[in-house]
């Protein structure tokens, strides 16, 4: 029985992981939970699965919550902070979908739990001190992600000197047949409108920019040791290849299935194991295309490619922007193309401060953010 702790369960990841423990609850127990400020279906997950704690990030909602359950409810910024820090679990799960998950990821790993990770944020802003503590501690790090636990299973087994190239597919996102003389008009409805995968708002909008495509490469430098010159983008409309590997002899080593979160988050808690199909099986019928992504169309891709070369806090800088103005662009306080327009300014504004600390990247991340909100302001002004 591996004793599991979900940070996010009320999210999207974080109900899909709950999913995969109602099908195997001889093989995993919640041990904690926690959520931002949705506490209806958080008491209700309480009530089904148990949880020996559970943390709440809005104070508010986590004093009503107190009153209705009579287990311990951690509350504010610091909730997921603490959960991480308790002994009592195996494995943390991180699906939160923000920057508040760096420092809860690094709790856990500094606590010798495994970690299945589904925070973006923890490999792309702070990958290289995440990954010194991971093998400090000896501990598995899975990624809750299809691109990455494919990776992960093209590898498996693999000489790394062997690798010619990662190959990270790409559905395009809901913006992918839009014209570049047309983004301007594109509404949090359209961007929202993915074709293969349901996920959060935040990453839908991140993978309609294709940012989220290069948060992903980003993230596969880290968790495979692979320089970004290794590292290819395919757009593949169909999600049915997840990702591929190019070994130096040609060979290219591909895994396949329909694109359905559940199978990589079951693979993350599962592992070294595999246990039954959480999925549908695989229609052979289906037709795979592949095609170049147009990063002029798509410059937020370029900005995460430019943002891993030179690395340093940029990529903290690019990513803590990002952050800002899609919550603006979600909230409808700026437009689609506002969002590449704000992150290319801070991005050139920004002095990359080499080999940065954890604090080094807390500072970047809250300057970046002000500085965002004062260039959208000004470009409001303009309008």
């Amino acid at each position: 029985m591996k004793k599991i702790a979900i940070l996010g369960s009320t999210g999207n990841v974080g109900t899909q992981v709950l999913e995969v423990v109602d099908q195997y609850p001889d093989k995993l127990d919640v041990f904690a939970l926690s959520a931002s400020s949705n506490i209806e279906l958080l008491e209700e997950q309480i009530r089904k699965y148990k949880p020996s704690f559970v943390g709440v990030f809005d104070e508010g909602k986590a004093a009503e919550l107190e009153k209705r359950v009579d287990i311990p409810v951690f509350s504010g910024k610091d909730a997921s902070l603490k959960i991480a820090a308790l002994e009592e679990y195996d494995t943390l799960v991180n699906s939160l979908v923000s920057l508040s998950g760096i420092d809860a990821t690094l709790e856990a790993i500094k606590n010798k739990k495994n970690i299945a990770l589904a925070n973006k944020e923890s490999l792309v802003t702070a990958g290289e001190i995440i990954m010194k503590e991971v093998k400090k501690n000896n501990i598995n790090l899975m990624p809750i992600d299809s691109e990455h636990s494919a990776l992960f299973q093209c590898l498996n087994g693999e000489d790394r000197k062997n690798i010619h190239q990662l190959i990270i597919t790409c559905s395009g996102g809901a913006l992918r047949d839009v014209s570049k003389k047309d983004m301007k008009n594109v509404t949090v409805k359209d961007a929202l409108g993915h074709k293969t995968w349901s996920m959060g708002s935040k990453i839908t909008i991140d993978s309609a920019t294709l940012m989220n495509k290069g948060f992903e490469v980003i993230e596969a430098m880290w968790l495979y040791d692979v320089p970004v010159e290794k590292i290819k983008v395919v757009i593949h409309p169909e999600s049915i290849i997840h990702s591929m590997v190019e070994y130096s002899d040609g060979s290219i080593i591909a895994q396949l299935s329909d694109p359905d979160m559940k199978l990589p988050i079951q693979y993350a808690l599962s592992y070294p194991e595999r246990w039954d199909a959480p999925i549908s099986r695989f229609d052979f019928s289906k037709n795979l295309t592949f095609k170049e992504p147009d990063l002029e169309r798509f410059p937020c891709l370029g900005y995460a490619l430019e943002a891993a070369q030179k690395m340093g806090t940029l990529p903290a800088v690019m990513n803590a922007t990002n952050d800002f103005m899609v919550g603006k662009f979600l909230n409808k306080e700026c437009e689609f193309l506002d969002i590449q327009n704000v992150i290319r300014k801070v991005m050139d504004e920004h002095e990359i401060m080499e080999n940065p600390k954890l604090d080094d990247i807390t500072k970047v991340i809250k300057e970046s953010t002000k500085r965002a909100e004062e260039i959208l302001s000004h470009m409001k002004k303009g309008k």
